[in-house]
């Protein structure tokens, strides 16, 4: 007698569904995780090549230049930037730079005690901020700015640091780089700039759109004053030595 051949037992309605349900979700799942490993790659690719190589543009200059028409920006080497500028800027936007990781601990908790008073940014953050991401303030841009601090840390020399922050940061509403500045307000070069030029550019760069470097107010003066004794002092208590040599 043949032998019956059992049934596969017919899963219920809502087994079914439920299945039914799962399956594109994990697809989802799975092609996000792959949209998401790519994305990391490519910005781990980005940081890696900008240390040689120079950022064609940013998303800042180019809604900029989008906006306003036009811009000026000329990239210019480090080398070819005064000495006197280069510490200046980190005299006057984060005199530790030399000290940290990417991250000041005493500022950032400074920062916090101080409220909206008080801004505990790095150069190298301000430069992840500058080069990747975007100026408008959100918890997504502070996260991934959180990210790709250590990673350029870990990839760029504190120097090339340096040099990108100073080509890439606004000096005046559609006025890029240390090149384009020196011109814009002095009518000079960045290696010709003296301590006190050099001290009024950096004193502009938190709020570049309200500040005229040519014509600061009397408080703004003293900020300049500050910056030159400033630099002065990170040169002669070593605290430039990783960008100097």
């Amino acid at each position: 007698m043949a032998k019956k051949t059992k049934q596969a037992r017919k899963p219920k309605r809502d087994e079914r569904t439920l299945w039914q349900w799962l399956v594109p979700w994990r697809s989802i799942r799975r092609w996000a995780l792959r949209g998401l490993g790519a994305a990391v790659l490519l910005v781990l690719g980005l940081v890696l090549l900008y240390r040689v190589v120079n950022p064609p543009i940013t998303h800042t200059i180019w809604s900029e230049g989008r906006r306003l028409g036009r811009i000026e920006r000329n990239w210019v080497d480090i080398d070819d930037i005064a000495p006197v500028m280069v510490r200046s800027v980190v005299a006057a936007e984060d005199a530790n730079f030399c000290h940290h990781w990417g991250f000041d601990m005493g500022a950032i908790r400074a920062a916090l005690r101080e409220g909206a008073r008080r801004g505990g940014s790095t150069i190298t953050q301000q430069t992840v901020k500058n080069v990747f991401l975007w100026q408008e303030r959100s918890w997504l841009r502070k996260a991934l700015e959180a990210m790709l601090t250590p990673m350029v840390e870990a990839a760029w020399p504190k120097r090339r640091i340096l040099e990108v922050y100073l080509n890439v940061a606004e000096f005046d509403t559609g006025v890029f780089g240390i090149e384009a500045a020196a011109w814009h307000y002095f009518k000079t070069t960045p290696d010709k700039l003296t301590a006190r030029q050099a001290a009024r550019l950096a004193a502009i760069l938190p709020d570049p759109k309200n500040r005229n470097a040519a014509d600061l107010s009397r408080r703004m003066l003293r900020r300049v004053d500050g910056v030159v004794d400033g630099a002065a002092t990170i040169q002669a208590d070593g605290r430039a030595s990783c960008f100097e040599g």
